[in-house]
């Protein structure tokens, strides 16, 4: 059992135990409860009513977050002649080949996303072990293997984030700082629920969306109310 100090106690006590907050109201508690000295991330963690050992069931996409997630993210890109150049000009941190592959073979991982030009990943493919177990290997359905450098880079930077279920069926999800104001806060999460509500697969049985919490880096979890979260997409 997890063993939580007296500023975490302190806090929990705002959370009032089983009500699922309006949107907005949750994003104020986020603020009021977090406990770190740093700016701490915010995380959406969305519980879905599949099941992911079923092909038609797994839900993955990406979303831009309007907002964006407060974080510099390091973009490093597979691409060779004009397509290394197009990703250079827009702004890709690190921008190589073979010479690239090789690095990461050696262990430089200093980077957050890998994009790849699809006839790239010959040559990427053999980092499969490497970056697939931290999450990095470029995939189609994720949108980091495409010609379209320059989109995908502008993308990333600005705050495009990958969701995907995991074994447990759960989606988790950095939306942001506690730094950021309460309504940012409330429009990036607005915008990732309505995104996984869209992916649903044609696998999916009954309830969907099952339940949807919040919370900064070490503080507690905000249960958030999900009608209310798809009626504010809807109204946008």
């Amino acid at each position: 059992m997890t063993r939580h100090g007296r500023k975490y106690l302190d806090v929990a006590k705002l959370v009032e135990p089983g009500r699922a907050y309006p949107p907005a109201e949750a994003a104020g508690l986020i603020k009021e409860t977090s406990t770190t000295k740093f700016d701490a991330t915010v995380e959406a963690h969305l519980r879905l009513g599949v099941d992911p050992r079923h092909a038609d069931q797994m839900v993955r996409g990406t979303v831009v977050l309007p907002h964006g997630t407060g974080r510099v993210v390091r973009v490093a890109v597979f691409a060779q002649g004009e397509k290394a150049i197009e990703a250079q000009k827009a702004g890709a941190d690190e921008v190589g080949g073979e010479d690239l592959v090789k690095r990461i073979e050696a262990g430089w991982l200093d980077f957050d996303v890998a994009l790849a030009t699809p006839d790239a990943m010959a040559m990427v493919g053999r980092l499969g072990k490497i970056l697939g177990r931290r999450g990095l290997m470029p995939n189609p359905k994720a949108g980091t293997i495409t010609f379209d450098l320059e989109r995908a880079i502008r993308e990333v930077k600005s705050g495009r984030v990958e969701f995907k279920v995991d074994k447990g069926a759960i989606i988790h999800v950095p939306i942001g700082r506690v730094s950021f104001e309460a309504g940012q806060i409330v429009d990036n999460l607005v915008t990732l629920v309505d995104a996984v509500n869209r992916a649903k697969p044609s696998g999916a049985k009954g309830t969907y969306l099952r339940t949807l919490s919040v919370s900064s880096t070490m503080g507690p979890g905000i249960r958030v109310d999900i009608p209310a979260v798809l009626a504010v997409a809807a109204a946008a």
